[in-house]
């Protein structure tokens, strides 16, 4: 785990309970009228920060208290912010020295897309986790031959995109879909459709890192989808889970994380 940097002192000169204000920090521009919620939006601005590298591994956040001024939002949207951008890896909290950054996008990530709707994002990658997990586990067990064909063809179709840089969210989600399709149970597919928008966004920017990164990312996430596929073409139902869930696990911390690129 990244220690924070300059402790006590901050790059600022400031002793470790002191906080340097965000780089560039201004009222948060709220529209009221957005569906997303404000939490998300705050997310989406310190993400933006860390993603461009205003703020850097071993930065220390301002309190909850500033970043409420500097960014005109309450502190209960503070809270929700900093708790998610915890959950997914970005931030630490040292008790009695505040919240530092621990982890940082691959720096052409701003470029590839619009990163304040991440936070939502990420949530649907943990529905993904449970949901897509069980489903492949069910579709190992239930698959008929015309289905795991299916699986095949759209596992072929998406490897054959990543080895020619032309992947797709399109193709991503014919894999996906594919598995929830063979496990039976018309729910799986009915839940993945309420929350697709967020699934397609976060395949687009995660797709999008992996087209421009190496090609030991592309050979891992290939790697990834062939595992599972080889567990439900052997009607391996535990492992058909653990692969998939591995695979979506993976995928977010490919996203949040500059180190696994």
């Amino acid at each position: 785990m990244p220690k924070p940097r300059s402790l006590p002192a901050t790059r600022n000169g400031t002793m470790g309970n002191a906080s340097a204000p965000v780089p560039d920090a201004k009222p948060l521009a709220i529209d009221r009228g957005q569906r997303v919620r404000l939490g998300d939006q705050l997310y989406g601005q310190i993400f933006d920060r860390i993603a461009s590298g205003r703020l850097n591994v071993g930065d220390k956040l301002p309190s909850e208290h500033e970043i409420c001024e500097q960014f005109g939002v309450s502190r209960p949207v503070v809270r929700e912010a900093l708790l998610r951008l915890r959950a997914d890896g970005l931030v630490n909290a040292y008790q009695g020295l505040g919240t530092f950054v621990s982890h940082q996008p691959a720096p052409r990530l701003k470029a590839l897309g619009d990163v304040q709707n991440v936070s939502a994002y990420l949530r649907a990658q943990e529905v993904r986790m449970a949901l897509e997990g069980d489903a492949a586990r069910l579709a190992a067990a239930r698959r008929n031959e015309d289905q795991l064909q299916k699986i095949v063809d759209a596992d072929r179709a998406f490897s054959e995109g990543l080895a020619h840089g032309r992947v797709s969210a399109e193709a991503d989600l014919a894999f996906h879909a594919s598995i929830a399709e063979a496990s039976g149970n018309d729910f799986y597919l009915a839940v993945l459709e309420t929350i697709h928008e967020s699934i397609q966004g976060f395949m687009r920017l995660s797709l999008n890192l992996t087209r421009t990164g190496s090609r030991q990312r592309a050979e891992r996430v290939a790697d990834e989808h062939a595992a599972i596929l080889a567990a439900i073409r052997e009607q391996d139902g535990e492992r058909a889970r653990v692969a998939m869930q591995f695979h979506l696990g993976q995928a977010r911390n490919r996203l949040v994380d500059r180190e696994r690129d």
